[in-house]
C-alpha cells in the first residue's frame, strides 16, 4: 500500500502503515498476531503510539496540522516532524547515550518511528512530582547539553558548515514564532491565551504586565532568541521532554529545534527544576515534608550548570586548534588570551541561561500551557502560595541576571525566596 498523501493515523490505519514499512515491521519480527498498540500522546501537539509485540517494540509519533490540545482553530505546520527527526538524528549522533534512536521517518505522513523507552522510564516531570531522586540526572543532562551545543557551534565548526545547517532549520519558523509569542510576548500583555491561578495571582499577573524594566529585559532576550544562531538547540528542553530512570536519561521531543542561543536550552531545563523546587511544598504531607527532596533539587540545579561548564570548556580546550572558526587559533594563540575569551563566553552564557530560564518560568505561571508540577496541586490557594515565590524569583533573575557570578549565588537566592 502506497502512502502518497497525509492522513491522520488511527490504530487500524497504523497497522496497515507498519505492514507497508519494512523499517518498522522488521522491528516487531513481522508478527502482527500479538501486536499491542496504545495511544499515549498527552502533550499539546501530536499523536503518539506505543507499538509492542513479543519480538520488539517502537514508538510512532505523528505531527498533525494543528495544535492538538486546541483543535483545528489553531493551525500548526506538520512539517515540524521533519525538523524533529533531523534534530533527533543529529543530537543522537553527538550524544547517543541520551537520545532515542530514530528507526524511520516519513515526511509525507509526518511520522517518526523511534526507540520505545520501556518502563521504568517515566517523564522526568512526573518523577519530580512524585519526589523521586535521580542520582545521574545532572551528569547525563550536562553531558547531552555540552556535546550537542558545543559540536553544533562555530567553536567546533566552519562557518560554511554552520550556515548550511542554520539555513535548513530556518524552515522551522512556525514553531519559533510560537515560542516568541508564548514566552516573550503574551505574558507581558493582555491575551486570551493567558491564565493564572485566579483570583489569587490576578494582581501578580497584572504586575508582570505593568513592569517596564521587565519588558525591557525580555525584549533583549527575544532579540537574542530570534537573531543569534549559536547552536542547534532542542528548543523545548523542559522536564516534560526528558524521560528517566535512576540509571538512564533520554531527551525526547525536539520538534522546536532550531539554531538559536545556547542558553535557551540550559535555561529551560534549570528553570523547570526551579519550578519543581517551588512546587514541592504543595506535594508535601505529614509523612514527607519534602525538605530533603528540595535539597536534592537544589544540588541538581547546581551540579547541572557546574558539570555543563566543566564539560563544555573541556571540549573547547580539546578542539581549540581544530576547524572551528569562532576563535581562530592563529589569532587566539596565547593561553592567557584563550582563558580570557573562554571566561567571558561562559559568563555571558551563564547570564543568558538565567534570563531565558526566568522567562520560561514566568510564562508557565501567568501565560499559556502551565506545568503539572503546580497544576496537580488541587487546592488553588495552596498552589498560588507555591507559584508566587517562583514568579518573584523569576522576575528578579530576569532583571538582575548580570549581577549573579555563580550558580551558588542563584541557589542562595532560591533558598531566600520561599
Amino acid at each position: 500500500m502506497a502512502f502518497t498523501e497525509f492522513r491522520t493515523l488511527d490504530e487500524e490505519y497504523l497497522v496497515e502503515y507498519i505492514r507497508a514499512t519494512p523499517a518498522l515491521s522488521d522491528k516487531i519480527g513481522n508478527n502482527f498476531d500479538d501486536l499491542k498498540i496504545k495511544e499515549v500522546g498527552d502533550g499539546n501537539l501530536n499523536f503518539v503510539y506505543i507499538v509492542v509485540s513479543p519480538a520488539g517494540s517502537f514508538v510512532i509519533k505523528q505531527a498533525i496540522p494543528y495544535v492538538r490540545s486546541l483543535g483545528e482553530s489553531w493551525p500548526m505546520a506538520k512539517e515540524r516532524a521533519y525538523f524533529e527527526a533531523l534534530a533527533l538524528r543529529e543530537h543522537g549522533r553527538l550524544s547517543p547515550e541520551n537520545v532515542p534512536e530514530v528507526y524511520h521517518f516519513d515526511r509525507t505522513m509526518s511520522v517518526i518511528g523511534m526507540r520505545y523507552l520501556e518502563p521504568p522510564h517515566i517523564i522526568l516531570r512526573k518523577g519530580l512530582i512524585a519526589g523521586i531522586e535521580y542520582p545521574l540526572l545532572a551528569e547525563h543532562i550536562s553531558d547531552y547539553m555540552a556535546k550537542t551545543l558545543y559540536h553544533t557551534s562555530l567553536l567546533y565548526r566552519t562557518t560554511t558548515e554552520h550556515k548550511h545547517d542554520v539555513a535548513e532549520f530556518c524552515g522551522n519558523v512556525e514553531l519559533c514564532r510560537l515560542t516568541e509569542q508564548v514566552v516573550f510576548s503574551d505574558p507581558y500583555k493582555v491575551s486570551d491565551s493567558n491564565r493564572c491561578t485566579s483570583p489569587y495571582l490576578d494582581r501578580d499577573a497584572e504586575a508582570v504586565r505593568k513592569d517596564d524594566i521587565l519588558k525591557l529585559e525580555v525584549a533583549e532576550l527575544k532579540s537574542k532568541f530570534c537573531e543569534r544562531a549559536q547552536a542547534l538547540v532542542h528548543g523545548d528542553l523542559h522536564t516534560g521532554s526528558v524521560m528517566v530512570t535512576r540509571e538512564s536519561t533520554q531527551v525526547i521531543d525536539p520538534e522546536f529545534a532550531f539554531y538559536g542561543p545556547m542558553g535557551f536550552d540550559i535555561g529551560a531545563f534549570i528553570g523547570n527544576l526551579i519550578l519543581a523546587f517551588y512546587a514541592q511544598d504543595g506535594h508535601s504531607d505529614q509523612g514527607n515534608d519534602r525538605k530533603t527532596y528540595k535539597e536534592w533539587i537544589l544540588r541538581t540545579i547546581k551540579e547541572t550548570w557546574s558539570l555543563f561548564n566543566k564539560k563544555f570548556t573541556a571540549l573547547w580546550d580539546e578542539h581549540k586548534d581544530g576547524s572551528g572558526e569562532a576563535y581562530l587559533p592563529g589569532i587566539y594563540n596565547k593561553p592567557e588570551l584563550h582563558q580570557l575569551v573562554q571566561r567571558k563566553f561562559m559568563q555571558d552564557l551563564f547570564h543568558d541561561t538565567l534570563g531565558f530560564g526566568a522567562a520560561k518560568m514566568i510564562r508557565r505561571i501567568v501565560g499559556v500551557a502551565h506545568v503539572e508540577d503546580f497544576e496537580s496541586i488541587t487546592d488553588a490557594s495552596k498552589r498560588a502560595q507555591c507559584e508566587r515565590p517562583a514568579l518573584n524569583l523569576a522576575k528578579m533573575l530576569l532583571k538582575e541576571r548580570r549581577n549573579f557570578q555563580s550558580i551558588d549565588e542563584v541557589v542562595s537566592a532560591i533558598q531566600q525566596l520561599q
